[in-house]
């Protein structure tokens, strides 16, 4: 996976940069409430201003279904981008069109243009040939550049159709990162290499399993995936979350992965799936009629840090109960602490994951802390990425 990058690139003055980035951020009545996502394009962003390069940055903000939607404009997003960055970030109308067009052309070396939400046209999720097309003629752009790795398992127009349109394809710094940590986990290179999955079904992460088992050297299981593995052995679940056509497919795992899946030994159970629910911590193999398990117990949470403790690459994706509630989100910070505490190379993915190092202030203290949950599955499946594999190798 060995990309070129924006450091590759040469005589960048006055030349005109498609930019792919993903600030698909959280947004509260028109206020964006987290801009990790828009903090971590700084770097390729400054990168290309210092090399007096004109920079077009396209993105997409949440799902619009029917055209262009007030409520998902990006010009929130070029707001905060300006005050980061120390410089005004121009807002386009659109993302194709005569003005973007005319707003591209007046572009100063140094200069940044933010376009409007691509996904306001319904050719960006098709990949539409003539609207990626469009996308690089309307900016003038004759450089690609891909720092959106949360989108880049999708092949939409502005995240691979638009590299069929340029002369040059690279990674970005974060894209280059993400591929750079996460392919650690792949390969697999140094040892013990403990990955630690949970969040809610079996089938949400079949591939990743699959993939994983043979790489390393302890599997932790939790969340509400955990108990379709305890069912396939016999334990008694109750109400807990149970996948029951996958219970002979969980079977299957635990017989191929020679002791390496580890699930949980105790765990936090309730009366009813609510904050104020009755609670007990009980054996794994316990949960009392009609009760169901939210969150896996302190031995366990002991039992993971050690497993954690001993490994020299670590990767985390998924909670391992429900991190919501306060009640049952010890289990899920136990980990987060664990992996903060380790001398190992870490990488975090995937929201709760990522909520929860945020939460408690440990991100810094985390190697690399992914913006992409469904990228980084991908990526982990083995499967190539289409925003990754359309740029050009080193």
């Amino acid at each position: 996976m060995a990309k070129k990058t924006v450091e590759d690139l040469r005589n960048l003055s006055g030349a005109r940069v498609f930019v792919r980035v993903d600030f698909n951020v959280p947004l509260e009545d028109g206020r964006i409430t987290d801009d990790t996502r828009i903090s971590a394009a700084v770097p390729t962003i400054r990168r290309l201003i210092a090399g007096r390069a004109k920079v077009v940055l396209a993105s997409h903000l949440g799902r619009p279904k029917k055209g262009p939607d007030p409520a998902l404009s990006l010009r929130p997003a070029a707001k905060r981008l300006s005050e980061l960055l120390g410089q005004p970030v121009q807002m386009a109308p659109d993302c194709v069109g005569p003005e973007v067009k005319q707003m591209a052309a007046s572009l100063a070396g140094g200069d940044v243009l933010m376009l409007e939400n691509v996904r306001f046209h319904k050719e960006e999720e098709g990949n539409d040939t003539d609207f990626a097309r469009r996308l690089v003629a309307d900016s003038g752009s004759t450089i690609f550049v891909n720092d959106a790795f949360g989108t880049a398992h999708r092949a939409h127009a502005s995240t691979e159709g638009v590299s069929h349109h340029v002369d040059t394809s690279v990674a970005g710094l974060l894209m280059e990162k993400e591929l750079r940590y996460l392919g650690m986990a792949v390969e697999a290179k140094e040892r013990p290499f403990v990955a630690i999955l949970g969040g809610a079904k079996v089938s949400d992460k079949i591939e990743v399993i699959e993939s994983l088992l043979p790489r390393v050297d302890a599997l932790l299981i939790g969340g509400g995936m955990a108990y379709t593995f305890l069912r396939a052995g016999g334990a008694s679940t109750g109400k807990s979350l149970v996948e029951e056509d996958k219970i002979d497919l969980a079977r299957g795992l635990m017989s191929r992965a020679a002791g390496k899946i580890k699930l949980p030994v105790d765990h936090v159970v309730a009366s009813a799936f609510k904050e104020d629910a009755e609670r007990r911590t009980l054996p794994a193999s316990q949960v009392p009629d009609g009760w169901m398990g939210l969150d896996i117990g302190p031995e366990t949470a002991r039992a993971f840090a050690a497993e954690i403790g001993k490994a020299r690459i670590i990767l985390w994706n998924g909670p391992m109960g429900v991190f919501e509630m306060k009640p049952f989100a010890e289990g899920t910070l136990a980990v987060a602490r664990a992996l903060a505490e380790s001398d190992g190379t870490t990488v975090v993915g995937g929201g709760d994951s990522v909520a929860a190092i945020t939460q408690m202030g440990l991100a810094d203290r985390i190697d690399h802390v992914s913006t992409g949950g469904g990228a980084s599955l991908e990526f982990l499946t083995g499967e190539p990425l289409p925003g990754v594999a359309c740029l050009q190798d080193r």
